[in-house]
């Protein structure tokens, strides 16, 4: 069997690049100082953009995790931007030595992608659901569930990269896209899933499970 490997996000290349630039030049130049400090900064933009490889898990009602994070919200919602009924909702903070490649949690069909401008509060406060800018797919999974899973931009997240479009067949833990730089992934799921984590549990995109469709 092939182990995983890691690999670099394409949208990490031009920031790698410029930082490995400008860290070359400033040794170059003797400024030794400034080529460390450029240097470490490159290492963590290195890091930041790493994607590793996943393994997911055999279950066909599982719900996968889209995002590498810590659990901050698990509850029973109504939020009509994205579901008419009450939904269970969980909310997966980023901080920024996370992964932050986000994965498909359910292979189905995309139905819908809304991207909608908005502020830059920290992921984490109470109100940066409804006030960030954030990019929400909705999908029907291969199971005939309704699911929509938001990504939130942040505090320092100013760029969300959704590569899903509406009529989009995707598979389970397949790579869509990812926040510059920490930030936030919500997910809607209908109220009879059975939820497998808890609060302040800490979960990795592609392979651990939220929860268990009916």
């Amino acid at each position: 069997m092939k182990k995983p490997g890691t690999s670099i996000a394409r949208e990490g290349y031009p920031f790698i690049g410029y930082a490995a630039f400008l860290t070359l030049i400033s040794a170059i130049l003797g400024y030794q100082l400034i080529a460390l400090f450029l240097l470490a900064a490159t290492t963590f933009i290195l890091l930041f953009f790493r994607d590793p490889e996943r393994i997911a898990p055999e279950d066909s009602n599982g719900v996968l995790s889209p995002a590498d994070g810590k659990i901050i919200v698990a509850e029973l919602v109504r939020d009509d931007r994205f579901h008419a009924e009450e939904v269970f909702k969980l909310s997966i903070f980023m901080n920024v030595f996370n992964v932050h490649v986000n994965r498909v949690p359910c292979g189905g069909t995309i139905e819908r992608v809304l991207h909608v401008p908005g502020t830059f509060l920290a992921a984490d406060n109470t109100k940066a659901h409804l006030k960030n800018e954030y990019c929400a797919v909705s999908m029907t999974t291969d199971t005939g569930a309704k699911i929509t899973f938001v990504q939130i931009a942040g505090l320092i997240a100013r760029r969300i990269v959704c590569r899903l479009e509406p009529g989009d067949t995707v598979t389970k833990a397949e790579r869509f896209g990812l926040i510059r730089f920490g930030s936030r992934l919500d997910i809607y799921l209908p109220s009879d899933a059975r939820p497998a984590v808890q609060l302040g549990q800490k979960v990795k995109a592609g392979e651990s499970i939220l929860a268990h469709l009916e």
